[in-house]
């Protein structure tokens, strides 16, 4: 077995903690309360999901993970969102502009979220990008994904939410084990800011 660490890309803005102190978030806590300009109109909030199964992705353009994983689960919110599933794609420290062009070169459906000054992300703990935390339908924070996500990792974390028998089943998401390649899960562990990502290959 050899191990490989996978390197997230640091958000210098919030490095430097500009704007803010940066939190940190833990399972088993509230979800940190925002309210947000959604890149198509309007506001978006989080208790306006009260119910629902959220996956909270940050991300920005300069991201070179970013665009290859926002489609890749395009198809699994297709699959999901009837079940219950929203995903919220939160832009990081960017203007509207370079977020709008972005999405348009992507293509995908789920809502795209404004935070220019980073306030959110901040609230969150996140210091490096992408990176995906899994919002219980109550509120709760139950898990994240570390760095660039694939969608059958993806669908491992998101399936034991929307459906609570699936974690008893074999090589679901609340086994607790880390992601084979590029990403790192941490279903069950403290989010404390600031950990490496390490992964386990043959």
């Amino acid at each position: 077995m050899r191990a490989r660490i996978l390197f997230w890309l640091l958000l210098p803005v919030l490095i430097a903690g500009c704007g803010g102190e940066r939190q940190s978030v833990a399972n088993g806590d509230p979800a940190p309360a925002f309210e947000l300009e959604r890149l198509d109109g309007g506001q978006a909030t989080l208790s306006e999901q009260q119910g629902q199964v959220v996956a909270l992705r940050f991300w920005a353009d300069w991201c070179p993970f970013c665009r290859r994983e926002m489609r890749e689960l395009e198809p699994v919110y297709q699959q999901l969102r009837a079940e219950g599933l929203e995903i919220l794609a939160v832009n990081v420290g960017q203007e509207r502009a370079r977020a709008e062009r972005f999405a348009d070169r992507v293509g995908y459906s789920y809502p795209t979220l404004l935070d220019p000054d980073s306030a959110v992300a901040r609230r969150y703990g996140v210091i490096a990008i992408p990176v995906t935390y899994f919002i219980d339908r109550d509120g709760i924070v139950r898990g994240r994904i570390l760095g660039e996500s694939d969608a059958s990792t993806f669908e491992r974390m998101a399936r034991p939410l929307l459906d609570p028998g699936a974690d008893q089943r074999p090589g679901s998401a609340g086994t607790g084990q880390p992601a084979k390649g590029r990403a790192g899960i941490e279903p069950l562990q403290p989010l404390a800011a600031g950990a490496g990502l390490t992964a386990t290959d043959p």
